[in-house]
């Protein structure tokens, strides 16, 4: 079962600067630890072992552009041909200033 995992640029240190690699699993946590065979190190940027092996508060993860959150998080259930994107949470914005 191949499917295609979009990597954000924060986390292409681990797959060798490629945008895009193909892992297998029949669920996202399954998914996460074949990619850790091959990128080690990813799975743990992605998954927090301290909070039972949920998704990191901070990083957002889409199954054909779903968010997992809205389905079954780490184990939702993936098919041949799917496609998972990895987007670290970005916060921040313009400072206002005024003045006096």
């Amino acid at each position: 079962m191949a499917i295609e995992v979009r990597i954000p640029t924060i986390l292409r240190t681990y797959t060798g600067g490629a945008k895009a690699v193909e892992g297998s699993g029949t669920t996202l946590a399954e998914l996460f630890t074949d990619l850790d065979t091959r990128h080690a190190g990813i799975r743990e940027r992605i998954v927090d072992p301290a909070k039972g092996d949920q998704l990191r508060r901070f990083v957002n993860v889409y199954l054909n552009d779903e968010d997992v959150r809205f389905l079954d998080g780490i184990e939702t259930k993936l098919t041949d041909g799917d496609n998972v994107t990895i987007l670290p949470a970005v916060a921040g914005g313009a400072l206002e200033t005024r003045m006096a």
